[in-house]
């Protein structure tokens, strides 16, 4: 399989691309998208078949979980069964931003992306060229990092192009990522939130904005 990129310095100016990407992407195939923490590998997150080939692109192990990247708030309603106080304020306070929240999952949710859990995690990305990506495709993105499972998470295209040449159709470049560390993971399926992952959003911030003492 040919790996081709495509450089995107101006959303606007390449929306052809942008719709390109989307539509690979409703039809099942993987692209590489830049975000503001690393660069990930997106695939239809309503398609179970798109999903395995994510799964083995990656090299991953099939219990492990992905999370879905959304466009907006309001897509939100359309994957989680249950959306609590704590997590509105902090979809309110930090996105679009480098934070992953964790809810029950719709039944729509395929179990192939969860990992089989009842569970998903969900975020929005802080990058113009994923959300572009996000609303032309019109489907929530299964996103994990785009590199071979125990690789460095990458950071620029070239690093997406050393790992993954010849297993996916396309990368878009966005230039190197803005932070180059993975995104917080919150878990707000219970009474209180839980970090899952420390990342680029402290637990003193996430803990201070459930609470509104900031």
């Amino acid at each position: 399989m040919e790996t081709k990129i495509i450089s995107i310095n101006d959303v606007q100016k390449n929306m052809e691309s942008i719709r390109e990407a989307a539509k690979m992407l409703r039809n099942g195939q993987l692209v590489a998208i830049p975000t503001e923490t690393v660069y990930g590998l997106a695939a239809n997150g309503l398609d179970e078949v798109a999903v395995k080939s994510l799964y083995d692109a990656k090299e991953r192990p099939y219990y492990k979980a992905f999370s879905l990247q959304v466009a907006d708030v309001n897509m939100v309603k359309d994957i989680a069964a249950r959306v609590p106080d704590m997590a509105l304020k902090l979809f309110e306070r930090f996105c679009p931003g480098p934070i992953t929240i964790v809810l029950p999952r719709k039944s729509n949710i395929p179990k192939r992306v969860t990992g089989g859990k009842s569970t998903v995690g969900i975020r929005i990305p802080d990058n113009e060229i994923a959300l572009a990506v996000l609303r032309e495709a019109g489907v929530p993105l299964a996103v994990p990092s785009a590199n071979i499972s125990a690789h460095p998470s990458p950071t620029s295209a070239k690093m997406v192009y050393d790992d993954m040449k010849g297993l996916i159709p396309l990368i878009l470049d966005g230039g190197p990522c803005n932070l180059g560390i993975e995104s917080t993971i919150v878990d707000c399926t219970g009474d209180e939130p839980m970090i899952i992952r420390h990342g680029a959003i402290s637990e003193k911030e996430i803990m201070e904005c459930v609470s509104g003492e900031k």
